[in-house]
């Protein structure tokens, strides 16, 4: 076969008539086929859109809480990172947070009902992030303070609730994978908290009053971020802030 260095559409007039043998003609097809092969093994975990994830050596309170809120309420998959929440509040400080790895703006739609998703579809973002989620749980448990307390934060934001029913008075957080609960219950313990897993039911709680108190002072919930009063069976019957209703647990102690 000879190469003229010239674009088809000047020597296809002169060829058109050529006749190719069915021997040629799949030899054509065979080489536009490896061709195809090698350019999508060249793109794979690249960006279509040539938009990368901006590298990290050091961590801070903000990237452990990403991370973090990714890994809770969130999705590190292959094609991208996803966030679900209801929280305003959660919902824009992801967002935020998110700024200064991928400065690029999410999807966001509602899934359910007051229910949104942030959406990062970017093949590179989801290897990204599936390493740095891997690094920070086999490493937070010897981070700094701070780290560790945006990790817990990030955690009961997502995963807890408020337990506050006559003289009951409790802080739950739930994860159905039980090596995460115990992680949150060795780190609670750098606080002076203990916590209760249980394996069964999936959840972690912190009931002695002393242990409440450190929590409110040390970890405690966002600020904004608050209960869905409009559920059904909502006890409060009022979007009420997870501060908030902490502190009324506290103060019915006296």
């Amino acid at each position: 076969m000879i190469r003229t260095n010239r674009p088809k559409t000047s020597v296809y007039f002169h060829i058109r008539h050529i006749l190719l043998t069915n021997q040629q003609k799949q030899k054509i097809r065979h080489a536009a086929t490896q061709r195809f092969i090698e350019y999508s093994k060249s793109r794979r975990g690249k960006s279509r859109m040539n938009r990368h994830p901006v590298p990290f050596s050091r961590w801070d309170a903000a990237l452990v809480s990403l991370v973090g809120h990714l890994m809770f309420d969130g999705e590190i998959k292959y094609s991208g990172c996803i966030y679900t929440n209801r929280s305003s509040a959660l919902l824009n400080h992801v967002s935020r947070c998110m700024k200064t790895v991928y400065p690029f703006p999410p999807k966001k739609y509602e899934s359910l009902p007051g229910v949104f998703k942030l959406g990062y579809h970017n093949v590179e973002l989801g290897n990204f992030f599936k390493a740095r989620a891997q690094t920070l749980i086999g490493g937070i448990l010897s981070m700094e303070r701070e780290l560790q307390r945006a990790f817990l934060r990030s955690f009961f934001d997502d995963e807890g609730s408020v337990y506050f029913i006559g003289n009951r008075r409790a802080i739950r957080g739930y994860q159905h994978n039980n090596k995460i609960l115990h992680l949150i219950q060795q780190l609670l313990r750098k606080f002076s908290i203990e916590g209760r897993v249980d394996r069964k039911y999936g959840e972690i709680t912190i009931s002695r009053r002393e242990h409440i108190e450190r929590f409110a002072r040390e970890i405690n919930f966002s600020k904004g971020l608050r209960i869905n009063g409009n559920r059904s069976n909502s006890i409060w019957k009022e979007s009420i802030e997870k501060r908030e209703l902490l502190r009324r647990a506290l103060a019915s102690y006296l």
